[in-house]
């Protein structure tokens, strides 16, 4: 297993976990996620 492998699984666990705790922080998460998401593709088709 790939170093960036096990840091991918623990992060995936943990953000579960605060979303399991914390459910209304789940939007934010998809939020920040979809904004990070577009404004990187608007960067790439310059």
């Amino acid at each position: 297993m790939h170093i960036s492998g096990l840091w991918v699984g623990i992060i995936t666990v943990i953000f579960g976990i605060i979303v399991m705790l914390f459910p209304k922080i789940l939007n934010y998460i998809i939020g920040i996620y979809l904004i990070v998401i577009g404004v990187i593709a608007i960067i790439q088709s310059f």
